[in-house]
């Protein structure tokens, strides 16, 4: 078992010890979705850190957008759970990068972009190609997209 699972299934059993019922669902869903993903295809596997790594940031992401939805149709106490289940999940993720940090990064990749004769709007997808191995867990795709199109529309 990858450690990061194991680490989800420690503080599973803590949570469900201590009575706390928000980390404990929260944690159930995301082992589930982890399980779900081993399982799905052609045969079962045991994910790699990274891949369970990429399951629990699928799952924050989704609190994210369920809050928004949540916020916008007036059900604010929907809203404000699904952002503490954001919360929980986004520890055991990396730290996301800054907005400054990212656009550095997508500068430099503009730049070797430049280098490699691609110019303007049509760069976007060489400019990805840079970016994302760079950024891989600490932005998401939406963000880094954001800041490539803004760089190379000038």
């Amino acid at each position: 078992m990858t450690t990061l699972k194991s680490k989800l299934q420690e503080d599973l059993t803590a949570a469900i010890r201590a009575r706390d019922e928000l980390t404990s669902s929260t944690l159930r869903l995301t082992l589930t979705a982890i399980t779900k993903e081993e399982v799905g295809g052609k045969t079962a596997r045991e994910l790699s850190d990274d891949e369970v790594q990429k399951v629990i940031a699928k799952e924050a992401k989704k609190r994210r957008e369920a809050a928004e939805a949540f916020t916008q149709g007036g059900r604010t106490e929907s809203a404000e759970r699904e952002k503490l289940e954001g919360a929980i999940l986004d520890a055991y993720l990396p730290q996301q990068l800054s907005d400054d940090e990212l656009n550095a990064i997508v500068g430099q990749a503009v730049e070797e972009a430049k280098a490699a004769g691609a110019e303007g709007p049509r760069a976007m997808g060489a400019v990805m190609k840079i970016v994302n191995p760079k950024v891989a867990g600490r932005a998401e795709g939406g963000r880094v997209a954001t800041a490539v199109k803004r760089l190379l529309a000038g």
